[in-house]
């Protein structure tokens, strides 16, 4: 597990933004704006909106592969519309070489 410091506090629509690569959930019976972001082999977040900090928890087997993807999605974030091309594009590259690791050839 690893905790991020964020440069500007995280948001609702952030967390909707992640949805376009994983599941996103609000955990309401943790808190109002509570939310975790999974991403199935590859890391899960978990963070409140306002707050400047998520707790990111990666699969350790693949986290070389995977950390510069996290770093590409708070990167690539922007309020309003989002050009999601070059993330799709990772994300499917890194996908490959991801499930190659876990599940062989």
């Amino acid at each position: 597990m690893k905790e991020y410091l964020l440069d500007a506090p995280v948001t609702a629509e952030f967390f909707a933004y992640l949805g376009n690569f994983g599941k996103v959930e609000a955990l309401q019976n943790i808190g109002e704006g509570f939310y975790k972001f999974e991403k199935a082999d590859w890391f899960s977040i978990k963070g409140l909106s306002g707050d400047t900090t998520v707790e990111v928890r990666f699969k350790k087997e693949v986290m070389d592969l995977t950390v510069d993807f996290l770093y590409l999605l708070f990167s690539a974030y922007r309020e309003g519309a989002v050009d999601l091309s070059l993330p799709k594009q990772r994300e499917e590259a890194i996908g490959r070489r991801v499930r190659e690791r876990l599940y062989g050839p």
